[in-house]
């Protein structure tokens, strides 16, 4: 019989330039992050992909934590931290974010 396959919720982030999947643009934009016990926080985010971004903020957040990005003028995203360096966090998005989205959220950062 065979298994069904499940996905799993979040790709996983390979560091490094050599092994990057996506285009990574450096921006400068304040956001707003939220985990899952609603707490609220904002951010400096300072690099983007379509398949996630670097942010920096004192707030301490752990690798596996979920989750929510919100940039001005969109609905939050959600993501999972990948890794933490002191104050500098790389955060996968739950999928991948459309084009559109990506070349939006840039010309935002650019402003």
């Amino acid at each position: 019989m065979r298994q069904p396959r499940f996905d799993p919720p979040f790709e996983p982030v390979v560091l490094g330039d050599d092994h990057r999947r996506a285009l990574r643009r450096a921006v400068k934009m304040r956001a707003h992050l939220r985990d899952r016990g609603q707490t609220r926080f904002e951010i400096d985010v300072v690099d983007l992909s379509r398949a996630g971004f670097r942010a920096e903020t004192s707030f301490t957040l752990w690798p596996g934590t979920t989750v929510w990005l919100t940039l001005p003028g969109l609905a939050a995203l959600e993501a999972m931290v990948a890794w933490r360096d002191k104050f500098r966090y790389g955060c996968a998005f739950g999928k991948p974010l459309h084009p559109a989205v990506f070349d939006h959220i840039i010309t935002l950062g650019d402003r």
